[in-house]
């Protein structure tokens, strides 16, 4: 499972996704709002005539959410051919891990969703929670999302 992964942050914690999932980075715009879509769904942009669908993975993980500002981005992702952005705090930089380095999501109580957790990174003393994206993505109430290409 090892590979590059985009570090990024949210709140205090550090996440990296698999680089070949990431399309582009962009700057924050306010999106158009979908009516009655789930509070993590921001609504969708337009750039270059293809509607992107914007997840606030602050809000979509549960964390408090967090104000918007000039570090604020959208990571474009391709999962499973659709194209959606993720809306995170700042994104950090590109590691490359390699498998003796990634150990296995810890067993977390059930209240607590690790299931979008692939592993925990760990690298020069930085500790990346390391997300599997598809399967977040893939959850179901991100059916709206599949309705909206």
């Amino acid at each position: 499972m090892g590979g590059e992964f985009l570090t990024f942050r949210l709140g205090a914690e550090e996440y990296g996704i698999d680089i070949l999932k990431v399309q582009e980075i962009r700057s924050y715009e306010q999106p158009t709002r979908i009516a009655n879509a789930p509070p993590f769904i921001k609504g969708v942009v337009n750039p270059r005539g293809v509607i992107v669908p914007i997840v606030d993975l602050r809000l979509k993980l549960g964390c408090e959410s967090a104000e918007y500002n000039g570090f604020t981005v959208v990571i474009v992702l391709n999962v499973k051919g659709r194209v959606v952005g993720a809306v995170v705090d700042s994104v950090s930089d590109v590691l490359a891990l390699d498998k003796d380095t990634i150990k296995p999501a810890p067993e977390m109580s059930s209240a607590v969703d690790t299931s979008f957790i692939s592993g925990i990174g760990s690298v020069a003393g930085r500790m990346l929670i390391l997300m599997d994206i598809e399967g977040l993505m893939a959850s179901e109430e991100m059916g709206l999302i599949n309705a909206v290409h």
